[in-house]
């Protein structure tokens, strides 16, 4: 396949946007895509040390398949954001093809990737000759013991370096996201921060989220939003952003009176479903109304059975009815899902 050989046609007539509804008036207008559930890393809240079985190959959409998905997503239900993620995504064959596929449809949605970094210094440039207009990477700590007893991976140089080639090629802002494990990197969250500061890098904090392969999440040993706080003003000042937040996951906050930011996700314990706009496709083809459902929509086996366009869209429309009010983490009858969060994508 050539680099742009999956770049859609020409759209030759105009089509009706009917958008991703919900039955409590939400509106999904930002898509995550999941590229593969393959892994370089092995982070010890995502995945056992020795992996996981992953899915066989022929499961996997394909390259075209997953330009036909966004297609529809754009032209059909009011798609306006896309998000590549994984797995890790970098480990997709012809990624800068995808990204420029995306970039190609009418209306051109904001494209962008969440990645682990590993990779990411050799093809930064190519996506962002491609169209991608910016870039997550993940990084929980700057110090290579922690670093390796988070992934068990001796990487850090490569993501420090996967950074500054983000930064240069233009994909900017450059987010960096963190999740803080008790005992392990939580003492340093303030280093974190100043170093992000001094880099010129947007720093998220994240909430350890039930989305591990182990299923041995528990809230008691999470780091919560209100700890991040404290241990930030040991060494700074946090005002609110004094801005509409929208259906923006983090909340934002100027780090010693600005113009230096901070944000944090706390998906658990300052829930924002309320005003979600996302939804998923997993690399194998299938719709996800919520990170945290237990339920899916297979578009897959239509897709290549011969349906049609507004068959497929319309299947799509379906599954976002059943979107629940909340994740109900706090609910007593709440069932971790059953993919790892490697499978879902971010």
């Amino acid at each position: 396949m050539t680099k742009h050989s999956c770049v859609p046609p020409p759209r030759l007539c105009s089509v009706t946007i009917t958008p991703l509804a919900d039955r409590f008036g939400r509106v999904a207008t930002d898509l995550r895509v999941s590229l593969t559930d393959r892994c370089n890393l092995r982070c010890s809240y995502c995945m056992p040390a020795e992996g996981l079985d992953w899915m066989p190959t022929d499961e996997v959409l394909t390259d075209d398949e997953v330009v036909r998905l966004l297609r529809i997503g754009v032209e059909r239900l009011g798609i306006r954001e896309v998000r590549f993620t994984g797995g890790e995504p970098l480990l997709r064959r012809g990624l800068p093809g995808l990204v420029a596929a995306a970039k190609a449809l009418d209306p051109s949605p904001e494209v962008s990737l969440t990645t682990n970094g590993l990779g990411l210094a050799r093809t930064a440039v190519a996506l962002a000759e491609a169209g991608l207009d910016r870039v997550n990477v993940s990084l929980d700590t700057v110090r290579r013991e922690e670093f390796l007893a988070i992934t068990r991976r001796d990487r850090l140089h490569d993501v420090i370096a996967a950074l500054a080639a983000a930064r240069a090629a233009g994909l900017e802002p450059v987010k960096v996201n963190a999740v803080l494990l008790r005992g392990v990197n939580d003492a340093h969250a303030p280093e974190l921060l100043r170093w992000c500061i001094e880099q010129g890098y947007a720093l998220r904090f994240i909430e350890q989220m039930p989305l591990d392969a182990q299923h041995g999440w528990s809230r008691a040993a999470m780091i919560t939003a209100e700890e991040i706080f404290a241990s930030l003003a040991t060494e700074f000042t946090l005002t609110p952003v004094d801005e509409d937040r929208g259906s923006a996951p983090a909340e934002e906050f100027l780090v010693d009176g600005g113009p230096a930011r901070v944000g944090v996700i706390a998906s658990v314990t300052r829930p924002f479903c309320g005003d979600c706009d996302r939804v998923r496709l997993t690399a194998d083809g299938q719709v996800r109304n919520c990170l945290f459902a237990r339920e899916e929509s297979d578009l897959r086996t239509p897709l290549r059975s011969g349906a049609s366009d507004e068959e497929i869209a319309d299947r799509w429309r379906i599954a976002m009815l059943g979107k629940r009010p909340g994740h109900g983490i706090d609910d007593e009858s709440f069932l971790q899902p059953t993919r790892p969060m490697s499978a879902i994508g971010g």
